[in-house]
Order: structure tokens, then sequence, then C-alpha cells
């Protein structure tokens, strides 16, 4: 298959770049030459901004693909960008979604691909359901060879899932407490990216994929309070949570308040059984618990790696005298 990625060198693409090219796909990637991440060995490049569709297109010339993947596109003036450009260039084209688009707070659990679209809240997501829905449009109306994938929250070695990233765990290892929104018990689903990748590439070029949307996470399930122990044991700590009402958070920093109410503060579990269907040897195979471990050996492995962000402390200090003021010890 020859395969373009848009982007091409994310947390979740690099991991599909590189399972792709260990199977023997043709991949080329097209971005502005500009990612800190180096391009995965075999991958051929083309240079553009997608953002400049005209010095895409120039840049394409003749090729056509099997697939076609934009990894960044977020909205429907996006999708009509990737519209114009690649009508009659390939026979299918995937749009990265977010499960973040599912109704929210979810009436019913697990999560399935019938489980309507809506938050009320994140203009994230709202932006992302109106670009599913320009290309659902797009394949009744005109058949193009549209699928949707919908990521939950995906991992690689870099990330960790707690606000502040490794501010909190740097808090946890000076002993300092950390902000856990709610009381900690709402259930979280957190995949690997490598785990994401093998379920994804199963979908490049299959014909029952075409017209469909498709959720790819982990089966594992967990609390936010589980979450934090998990990273403070892979530090060689333990985490000293505070716990927060979202809305108070909200109040006092939108920014962060949003991504907890329109995704985080819910319950979010998924039912897997769609993608499984097209591509059987799907299986989630890295548990959170190992997952930290990797994080943070490549976090210690670098001293130049760890970084304190002043500003997430601040704000993690001024809830955590919030919530003391409302609720003295």
């Amino acid at each position: 298959m020859k395969v373009l990625f848009i982007g091409g060198t994310g947390v979740i693409s690099t991991a599909c770049s590189e399972l792709a090219l260990a199977r023997g796909i043709d991949l080329y990637l097209l971005n502005r030459g500009q990612s800190g991440k180096p391009i995965p060995s075999g991958a051929k490049v083309i240079t553009g901004d997608i953002r400049r569709p005209s010095e895409v297109s120039a840049a394409l010339g003749e090729h056509f693909f099997d697939v076609v993947v934009d990894w960044i596109a977020f909205g429907p003036e996006h999708i009509e960008v990737d519209l114009e450009l690649f009508r009659g260039r390939t026979g299918q084209f995937i749009f990265i979604s977010s499960a973040s688009a599912y109704q929210t707070p979810p009436n019913r659990l697990p999560i399935t691909e019938s489980t309507p679209l809506h938050n009320p809240v994140w203009p994230y997501s709202q932006a992302k359901i109106a670009a599913e829905e320009r290309l659902m449009r797009a394949y009744r109306d005109e058949g193009f060879p549209m699928t949707i994938v919908r990521p939950s929250h995906t991992y690689d070695h870099t990330k960790i899932p707690l606000f502040g990233y490794y501010t909190a765990v740097d808090r946890m290892r000076r002993g300092l407490p950390i902000v856990i929104h709610g009381d900690g018990t709402s259930l979280w689903t957190l995949t690997h990216a490598r785990d994401f990748a093998q379920g994804f590439v199963g979908l490049l070029g299959h014909p029952a994929s075409i017209g469909e949307a498709f959720h790819i996470t982990s089966d594992e399930w967990l609390t936010w309070n589980q979450i934090a122990q998990i990273v403070a044991r892979a530090a060689g700590t333990t985490a000293e949570i505070v716990h927060a009402p979202s809305e108070l958070i909200n109040a006092h920093f939108p920014d962060w308040g949003v991504t907890l109410l329109g995704d985080k503060a819910n319950n979010m579990v998924f039912d897997n059984s769609k993608v499984k269907s097209l591509v059987p040897d799907f299986k989630a195979t890295i548990p959170y618990a190992r997952g930290a471990e990797e994080v943070m050996a490549w976090y210690d492995g670098d001293p130049d790696r760890p970084v304190v962000l002043a500003n997430a402390n601040k704000m993690i200090e001024t809830v955590i005298a919030a919530v003391r003021k409302a609720w003295p010890q």
C-alpha cells in the first residue's frame, strides 16, 4: 500500500508510522519539516504546509495514495481543504477525530460507536463533531471514501496524564500534594500509542471500514486516584492527593476546567468490539503500570527532559488553597 500521513511525527502518529513501515507499507509523510521528532526511518517526506493548500497541491504532483490520513485536522474548515486536495487522489481518507466527541456525560456505558456525538462544553470536541458531520455528508452525497477514527487518551513514553505533566511528578517527589478532580473515582481509559497503532494500521486500506467510525482504546479501566498512584509508584514515591470539584477548578482556571467538564471528569470506558471485528489481531497489551514505568525511565534518562512549569505549580497551589478554605481540615 502507498499511504500518506499528514503529520506523522506526533505522539500517536509516530507509533503508527513505525508500525506501518515495519509491515512494509510505502509511507509518505506530508509535513512542514519543523517537528522536533525524527522522521521514522524508511518514510518518504513531502514538504508542505497543509494550511497552504496550493503549496500542498503542487508538492503532491501526480501522486495517488491508497490511503490518506489527516492527523492534524481539527474542524470542518480543515476537512474542506482535505476534500479539495484528495478527491480522486485516494482510495481511503481517514480523519483522526476524538473520543471526547461522544455524548458528555454519557447516558450509558461502555461507549460504543453508536453513542451519540454531543459535547456541550468543549469547543475542541464540538469542532471535531462538525468535521465528522462534514465528512459524513461528503460520503453520502459524493461517495468520498472516508473513515473516522476516534482516539481517546493516548500516550507515549513522553506523556504524563496528570495536570502539569512532569510538574506533578516533581511535586510528589518533593512531598507536595497534587490535585485530582472530583473524588478521583471516575473511570478513565489510557491507551499506549503502540497499542493504538496495532488497531489503526489494521484499518488502513480495509474496504469494510469505508463510511464507518471506530474508536481504538485499551480495555483497562482505571480511576484517577489509581492513575495518580501508578505514576507515583513508577517515580519511586507516593501521591498525596487533594480532591477538588471540577467546577471549582473551572471557576479559577477555565482552560484547565474545560478539559475536565468536557472530558476527563466523566466516566469514559469503551467497547472495542467494532474495531476488533475488522482487525481481529488487535489487542491492547500494555497496562498503564508498565507504560508509566516506561515514561519515568525516559524522563529520568536525561536531566534535560524533566520540565517543571512554574505556572502549573501556581495553579495547583491556588486550587489547593481554595479547597482548604472551603473545607478546612
